[in-house]
């Protein structure tokens, strides 16, 4: 597989707001650039509009200089059915939080944030999302 391109990302865009998208549920971590750490936030159990309106409320509550979106690909790296789900829950969540949204390969965070004994695994792989996009910014 090849290294992703860096994502260029504005130096001053230092809080991020990271979703697991599910269909039942969407897990959400907060982090910062300067610690390069997120923390899980409570899941959000809902779906369509309702999740969109808790996801927005989020990003309120939250303030972030932009989103994060995990973006699930099959093993060998090629789309499903979630990959398009989710691509479309960050171009909807862009559009209402008017906010820049980056995508982030999502393979095994689950299983990454159940092996570090999350308690909640939606939660947990949202932090893995979001760090492994902290990482890959200067």
């Amino acid at each position: 597989m090849s290294v992703p391109p860096r994502p260029d990302v504005p130096r001053h865009f230092t809080t991020f707001l990271a979703f697991d998208y599910g269909v039942r549920r969407t897990g959400v971590a907060v982090g910062n650039r300067l610690l390069r750490s997120a923390t899980p936030q409570p899941t959000i159990r809902a779906e369509g509009r309702a999740r969109l309106d808790a996801a927005e409320q989020r990003v309120r509550q939250w303030q972030p200089d932009a989103l994060v979106v995990g973006v699930p690909f099959h093993p060998d790296g090629t789309p499903h059915e979630n990959t398009a789900r989710a691509r479309r829950f960050g171009r909807q969540l862009a559009a209402r939080a008017r906010l820049d949204v980056y995508e982030v390969d999502e393979r095994y965070s689950t299983t990454e944030a159940l092996a570090a004994g999350a308690a909640d695994a939606d939660a947990g792989a949202a932090c893995v999302i979001l760090e492994q996009f902290l990482r890959s910014i200067e």
